[in-house]
């Protein structure tokens, strides 16, 4: 009887009688300096009482009697003398009952239907685990896509990047994952999308057998970059809750680039200086916090499989925020436009690709398999040029012969769904395609 009731008891507990407050005493460049806001601490959550109603905000800078405030929305009504009130440091209550659930970054439900708050408050900034203490990797999953499931395997506790520019089926494979990939519990952070995108990945890519076991947390690009960037904030500690319960779960974080972005616009509001190609300083710690807070749990508690998809323009690896993803994670997967507009989805450039569970998560055997499989694709693309060109001799290399004959079942095979036998289907299935 008393956990019908912790929800209620929780909502309670959030109200206090007595409040901060301080005033605007000026605007200038989208912050507000506020004055009586003496216990305020960088990265406290406030709310701007203006003629146009209430709007939130986040305290950037301090000074002594003074501190400077970013709103959440645009600042258009905000005058000076508005009461702000000082709410504290930015938290969430995730609860068990948000499984299945739409939620913004505050932990508002976005789908009309109340929303319970959970017992125990999370910071949205909360520090990774203690690297002592953490479980290495776990066992290899199954993810219902038949090239993860052999040559870029993934397993529980794996942190991996998905860089792909726009329109390459980046969204359509992250549903997949959240369909298919051995988990209790799904987090999605859909970072600056689309307003009208929401409902159709929810009704139509994710479809009810993913919103079953998933909670989607969403910011949309309209919105300031304080929620943007607190959109995969949020998500993290909804994932860090029911890691915290021993569960396995999956985080998708889409993407990576529009959290970088929002905290560039953050960072530059609080007078941060531009550095890598107009990213602030601060951009590598951020990044890098956020990913470092996925993976295996410490002893007793469950994991965080993290998947990053990266926006890059062009397919330059080389820019600020892939390059400092690509560096802290367990894996990288490239989607490349050349093979998406051939019709092979998902258009995986796999000699660009690579799981750094391997070798370790599969067999010796399996292992084999796997450098054969890559051997051939790398001669096919090494001659690709001279067979298209009609320049190649057959007859010239025994092996490149050899990956003119397999090349279309493999490449069909990186296109391919896992079969019902799961991962050891998918490896009688490469099989198959090597020997073709």
């Amino acid at each position: 009887m008393t956990g019908l009731f912790d929800g209620l008891l929780a909502e309670i507990a959030t109200r206090s009688p007595v409040r901060r407050v301080g005033r605007v005493v000026e605007t200038r460049r989208g912050l507000a300096e506020v004055n009586g806001l003496e216990t305020a601490a960088i990265g406290d959550r406030v709310l701007i009482h203006s003629r146009d109603g209430s709007a939130g905000g986040e305290v950037l800078r301090l000074a002594p009697g003074r501190c400077w405030v970013l709103p959440d929305a645009s600042g258009d009504g905000m005058a000076i003398g508005d009461r702000v009130e000082l709410l504290g440091p930015a938290e969430i209550a995730p609860d068990d009952s948000w499984i299945g659930r739409i939620i913004d970054p505050m932990g508002q439900a976005l789908d009309g239907k109340p929303l319970l708050r959970g017992a125990r408050p999370r910071s949205l900034r909360a520090p990774a685990p203690a690297a002592s203490n953490r479980r290495r990797l776990g066992p290899r999953l199954e993810t219902g896509v038949a090239v993860f499931d052999t040559l870029l395997p993934l397993v529980r506790g794996q942190r991996i990047g998905l860089f792909a520019g726009s329109g390459v089926g980046k969204s359509s494979l992250l549903a997949r994952f959240a369909r298919g990939v051995e988990a209790e519990v799904v987090v999605i952070a859909l970072v600056g999308e689309r307003g009208r995108e929401l409902r159709e990945f929810t009704e139509r890519v994710l479809g009810p057998e993913g919103m079953a076991r998933s909670v989607v947390v969403t910011a949309t690009s309209d919105q300031s970059p304080l929620m943007r960037r607190m959109c995969a904030l949020t998500a993290m500690a909804v994932a860090e809750h029911f890691r915290d319960q021993g569960r396995h779960v999956l985080l998708l974080v889409d993407s990576v680039t529009r959290f970088a972005e929002a905290h560039r616009e953050v960072a530059l509001a609080g007078g941060e200086g531009a550095a890598l190609r107009g990213y602030p300083p601060s951009l590598t710690q951020a990044i890098m916090g956020l990913a470092e807070r996925a993976g295996p749990g410490p002893e007793g508690t469950g994991d965080i499989t993290a998947v990053f998809s990266v926006l890059v323009a062009g397919s330059d690896m080389e820019e600020p925020v892939a390059d400092i993803l690509r560096g802290v994670l367990d894996g990288h997967v490239v989607l490349d436009r050349r093979i998406a507009e051939r019709g092979r989805f998902p258009a995986i450039d796999l000699l660009r690709s690579v799981s750094r569970s391997l070798p370790d998560a599969a067999s010796e055997e399996e292992n084999q398999v796997i450098a054969e499989a890559r051997r051939l694709l790398g001669a096919y693309d090494r001659a690709e040029m001279m067979i298209q060109a009609g320049l190649y001799a057959a007859g010239s290399d025994a092996q490149i012969d050899r990956a003119i004959k397999v090349w279309p079942d493999l490449d069909g095979f990186l296109a391919e769904p896992s079969p019902q036998s799961g991962i050891a289907g998918s490896f009688e299935r490469l099989r198959r395609a090597l020997s073709a």
